[in-house]
C-alpha cells in the first residue's frame, strides 16, 4: 500500500492507495494492521462517523477493498495507539495453544476468556497476544470465536492464504463443527435449525442477534453426541456463519446452551454453576477445508473442565438437573 498524501507527520490525514495485496480485504482488518497498536474500538469508531472514506465515500467496517482505490484515514491521537504491553502471562498461554503450523496458516486451541482480538474493553485478543509472542511474523486473524467459546482459531501467514480461506468461508466450502451442552431434552436426537438472524444494539452498546423474518438466512445442524441429566451434549455444524448462529438458534428451539449469559436459562445456568460450570459451554471442535490442491483438517478436544463437569453431571440426580 503506498502513501500517497500525508499532513502533520505520521498523524495527519493519509492518503494511502490500495496495492495488490490487499486486493479483496475487510477495511477493518487492513486498518488494524496499517494502524497498529490503535484498539479495535477506535478502528470501528472512525468508521462508524465516516472519517474514513474510499474513493471519496463512506466506508463500512465490511467494506472490501480492491487495488488502486484511494483510502483516507483520518488523524489518530498518540495516546490512543498504544495499547500498553501484553501479559506475558496470556502471551505464554496462547504461544502454548498452537496446534498446526505450516507456511500458509497457524492454528491454535484458542483458551476461553481470550477474545478474538483486541476492541471493546479487550487491550489484547488472539491475533495481538499472538504478535507479541512472533513479532517478527506476518500473521492475520481469518476468523473469530466468541470470547467465551474454546477451539480451532485459525491465523493466516500469508496474503493468499487470508484471501484464498475466508473466500471459502463466504462460499460455504469450509466445514466447521462445535461441541455444545443444550439445557433440557430435545425431543429428537438429530435436527436442523433454519431461522434468518439479524443483528440488533440494545442501549448501552451490547450486541444482541434475534430471529427475524429481516434477518440474514442462517442453518444449524444439530445432532446429539451423549445425554446428561437436564441436558443433552451435542455437535453443532454450521450451515451458515452468522454471528452467536449456535446460541440463538439453540435458544430459538427452547434449548439455550449450558452457562450463555446472554440468550440462556438464567435458572438453569445458576444450577450449573453450582456444579462447577464456570463459563458457556460452547467449544470449536473441527474445522477443515480444501484451499490450492491440499486438504486441511484441524481439532481440538474437549476442554479438561469441560469433561470434568460432564462427569460431575454425570453422576446427578435426574430430578435435580431436569427441566
Amino acid at each position: 500500500m503506498q502513501t500517497v498524501t500525508s499532513q502533520d507527520g505520521s498523524h495527519g490525514v493519509r492518503q494511502l492507495e490500495v496495492g495488490a495485496e490487499r486486493d479483496g480485504q475487510r477495511i477493518d482488518n487492513a486498518l488494524a494492521t496499517i494502524l497498529k497498536g490503535v484498539p479495535k474500538s477506535l478502528i470501528y469508531r472512525i468508521l462508524r462517523t465516516g472519517q474514513v472514506r474510499v474513493n471519496g465515500k463512506r466506508a463500512k467496517p465490511d467494506t472490501r477493498l480492491a487495488a488502486g482505490d484511494m483510502l483516507r484515514i483520518p488523524p489518530v491521537r498518540v495516546a490512543e495507539r498504544d495499547p500498553g504491553v501484553a501479559p506475558s502471562g496470556q502471551v505464554a498461554e496462547v504461544a502454548d495453544a498452537v496446534i498446526f503450523e505450516d507456511k500458509h496458516f497457524l492454528v491454535i486451541d484458542k483458551p476461553p476468556g481470550v477474545a478474538s482480538h483486541g476492541g471493546s474493553g479487550v487491550s489484547h485478543g488472539a491475533i495481538e497476544l499472538l504478535r507479541a509472542a512472533r513479532p517478527k511474523e506476518s500473521l492475520e486473524l481469518v476468523h473469530r470465536l466468541d470470547r467465551d467459546t474454546s477451539g480451532v482459531l485459525v491465523f493466516a501467514r500469508t496474503r493468499p492464504a487470508l484471501i484464498g480461506l475466508q473466500a471459502l468461508i463466504r462460499e460455504g466450502e469450509v466445514t466447521k463443527q462445535y461441541l455444545c451442552l443444550m439445557t433440557g431434552a430435545p425431543s429428537r436426537a438429530k435436527f436442523d435449525v433454519n431461522a434468518p438472524l439479524q443483528k440488533s444494539i440494545l442501549q448501552g452498546g451490547e450486541r444482541m442477534v434475534r430471529v427475524s423474518d429481516n434477518g440474514k438466512p442462517s442453518l444449524t445442524f444439530f445432532r446429539e453426541i451423549e445425554q446428561y441429566p437436564g441436558a443433552r451434549l451435542m455437535e453443532a455444524k454450521l450451515g451458515t456463519g452468522r454471528t452467536h448462529q449456535i446460541r440463538v438458534h439453540a435458544a430459538h428451539v427452547g434449548h439455550p446452551l449450558a452457562g450463555d449469559p446472554k440468550y440462556g436459562d438464567a435458572e438453569a445456568n445458576q444450577r450449573f454453576r453450582k456444579m462447577g460450570l464456570k463459563r458457556m459451554f460452547l467449544h470449536a471442535s473441527h474445522m477443515s477445508f480444501e484451499l490450492d490442491d491440499r486438504a486441511y483438517s484441524f481439532s481440538a478436544p474437549l476442554p479438561d473442565e469441560l469433561k470434568a463437569f460432564l462427569d460431575k453431571l454425570r453422576g446427578a440426580p435426574r430430578g435435580k438437573t431436569a427441566r
